[in-house]
């Protein structure tokens, strides 16, 4: 998987996923250009591969769509970026619902918006790749935002394929299982929560980010040509239990 000289726009690339996908995508040659909300965390990583950055509330649209604006044109679009927060169903507010859906799921269609109207108007393909999660699948207690948010992300990505796709840009997501990063240790920190989420993943261990990264980077090569509109988990087997 060579990306030399392609652009790839990653969301949430201060951390995480984020994180671990803008440097498995720079190691193989790509431009990248860095979307996160924490300016430190973007100057970081621009001391480390070059890359472009902006900061960037995805929380509201229009500096969502002004960043997305500012990016383009690159060849590649990963949204990355998340948020969660723990409340039990019928403690859940409002506010908290209407964030998680917001940075979890209208962000991406913001920014995907951007992407493929630019690449249409220069006639060329491209491919995006969405990062949701096991919650579009499984129904966790005390994440009915998260679960929600990742759920319409995943309907989303398949009517962005078969919309997108007509026109050469292919959309896939990637739906891993708890991955290592300082999201999923605020929401899976204790024993006995983790303990039977482990016991129900057959390779006995939680995603490391790296992992995620490079199932990214292959649904965006050329070596995944003829996927397009797949949820695809990285779980280790979960789904089987």
């Amino acid at each position: 998987m060579d990306f030399s000289g392609k652009a790839v726009l990653v969301t949430g690339a201060g951390k995480g996923i984020g994180y671990a996908t803008a440097m498995y995508l720079a190691d193989r040659g790509a431009e990248v250009v860095a979307l996160s909300r924490s300016a430190a965390d973007l100057e970081s990583l621009k001391a480390k591969i070059g890359c472009r950055i902006r900061a960037v509330d995805l929380a509201d649209a229009d500096d969502t769509r002004a960043a997305a604006q500012e990016a383009v044109p690159v060849d590649f679009l990963v949204n990355c970026a998340g948020t969660t927060e723990l409340d039990a169903f019928v403690d859940l507010p409002v506010e908290t619902f209407d964030t998680l859906m917001a940075v979890n799921c209208r962000a991406p269609m913001i920014l995907s918006q951007v992407y493929a109207r630019d690449r249409l108007a220069r006639g060329l393909p491209g491919a995006i790749v969405n990062v949701s999660s096991m919650s579009s699948f499984i129904g966790f207690a005390d994440h009915a935002a998260y679960c929600a948010s990742k759920g319409a992300l995943d309907g989303m990505t398949r009517v962005m394929a078969n919309e997108l796709g007509r026109q050469g840009i292919r959309v896939n997501a990637v739906n891993p299982v708890v991955t290592l990063t300082p999201m999923a240790e605020k929401a899976w920190s204790d024993p006995a929560k983790s303990g039977p989420m482990l016991f129900r993943i057959p390779l006995g261990r939680f995603v490391q980010p790296d992992e995620v990264a490079s199932v990214i980077a292959y649904l965006l090569s050329d070596a995944a040509t003829m996927v397009n509109g797949v949820c695809m988990p990285v779980d280790g087997g979960f789904l089987i239990n």
